[in-house]
């Protein structure tokens, strides 16, 4: 299994639009942060965990040229706002549907968000082809079983995903204890972790490392970073076997 972090940042992206801090203004190329993203290659398949803002850029910049399936985590903005690029991946398929997976309150947002790509009245052109399935439990993709792993993100439950040796998650205040056992011993584990300081709805990176720690991971990438962490600076003083994403990372499982 591949994975390639597609893009490691927050809602805003970083740079933040008006914003001249110190991370913002780095020439530093891993201080450059589109939002948050992750393409899984496994079995000769292209599995897209959420079609963020930048997919498109994303997708030039790494050269991806299918997708096969997307799982989404939850449906804000910054997780699902690229889903009319999709449309170019079905052109290169010759027009085939992407089957999309996600928890009930998601998949509703995205059909009525988007509630263009699903009418079939007529009226609109060129859109993307896509299925939407609810999973509530672990399913088959493609020969890989796809666990979803519900955590919190502030008072809303979401899914990660853990598939094989790997699990994604991205949007995280907390992960209940019924949880913990799905995820633990993983090899590697992405996890968001904003910001230093506390945030009502994310982990710090404090507290990112204390679940990082009870996961018992073998390695674990930060992502979903704010203009608050700056590469060279941070990264270097976090424990061994932590590490946060930049953009473009490829892992191997």
């Amino acid at each position: 299994m591949r994975l390639v972090i597609l893009g490691c940042g927050t809602s805003t992206g970083v740079p933040v639009i008006g914003c001249h801090c110190e991370v913002c203004a780095s020439a530093n190329p891993l201080n450059k942060r589109t939002r948050s993203s992750l393409l899984v290659q496994v079995n000769g398949k292209n599995i897209l965990i959420d079609t963020s803002t930048d997919l498109r850029s994303q997708s030039l910049a790494n050269g991806v040229e299918s997708i096969d399936a997307v799982l989404y985590t939850h449906p804000h903005a910054d997780h699902i706002h690229g889903i009319d690029e999709l449309r170019a991946f079905n052109l290169a398929a010759g027009g085939a549907a992407i089957p999309c997976f996600g928890g009930e309150h998601t998949i509703e947002r995205i059909r009525t968000m988007f509630d263009y790509i699903f009418r079939e009245d007529g009226r609109d052109g060129w859109k993307p082809n896509l299925t939407t399935n609810i999973i509530r439990s672990p399913f088959d993709l493609f020969g890989e079983k796809i666990v979803p792993v519900e955590v919190m993100h502030g008072q809303t439950a979401i899914y990660g995903y853990r598939i094989g040796d790997m699990a994604y998650i991205t949007d995280c205040s907390a992960i209940p204890e019924g949880t913990l056992p799905v995820l633990r011993g993983v090899k590697i584990l992405i996890l968001g972790a904003l910001r230093q300081k506390p945030h009502p709805t994310h982990f710090s990176i404090t507290e990112a490392i204390a679940a990082s720690q009870a996961i018992s991971a073998h390695r674990t990438v930060f992502t979903h970073l704010s203009h608050n962490v700056d590469y060279a600076r941070d990264n270097p003083a976090l424990p061994p076997g932590i590490e946060f994403a930049f953009d473009g990372m490829a892992l191997e499982v």
